[in-house]
């Protein structure tokens, strides 16, 4: 299969998840999951937490108030969405916008997998501090575990296990924090001009 068929695999695999515990809330709300956008051989992939209302209705990611900053954050350092890939660590909303919990992130992991070996990303950029602890997990990383507001804008560097390939990862704040903290904006474009020795 090639990239969008594989991809297209892991919708329908999400789509059927009725084991997840935010399955029922998807479909009593008419709620999309949300599993990814952009391009598929991307350089750079970003990882969020989990969809948000507007993302849960449209399907899309990081498409209401968080979205359009990380859209100015993109076109700050050169990129626009098309150039990257966007997904998250969970692809269904949790009620009430709440934060996922391990068993939700625990079962949502495969999904993410896949999704990180069909791009083969040189660089993986993660959103806020469930989607780094998420990928320090994934690649076994533990050791560099520390909290967010210590490792945003830092250069971690991760290998596959499968391949043996070496990639980055680079944790940033959830583009979220520039909306209820504006000081919390020049922070986020300084760490943001991390990426460009990537492009």
């Amino acid at each position: 299969m090639n990239k969008h068929d594989r991809m297209e695999s892991v919708r329908n695999d999400v789509l059927a998840l009725k084991e997840s515990p935010l399955y029922e809330y998807r479909i009593e709300n008419n709620y999309i999951p949300v599993i990814g956008e952009g391009s598929l051989d991307a350089k750079i992939m970003f990882i969020g937490e989990a969809p948000g209302k507007q993302e849960a209705i449209t399907g899309k990611p990081f498409c209401g108030a968080s979205g359009k900053v990380l859209d100015a954050m993109l076109e700050h350092v050169g990129l626009i969405r098309e150039d990257v890939y966007i997904t998250s660590i969970v692809k269904d909303r949790p009620q009430d916008n709440r934060d996922p919990s391990p068993s939700e992130i625990s079962l949502y992991r495969p999904f993410l997998i896949r999704q990180l070996q069909i791009i083969n990303p040189e660089v993986i950029v993660t959103l806020g501090r469930f989607a780094m602890s998420e990928m320090l997990n994934v690649f076994r990383n533990n050791t560099n575990q520390q909290p967010i507001s210590t490792a945003h804008g830092s250069e971690i560097s991760l290998t596959d296990n499968k391949t043996g390939r070496s990639l980055t990862l680079v944790p940033l704040y959830h583009p979220a924090v520039a909306l209820y903290n504006g000081g919390m904006r020049v922070q986020l474009i300084k760490d943001f001009e991390v990426l460009k020795k990537f492009m």
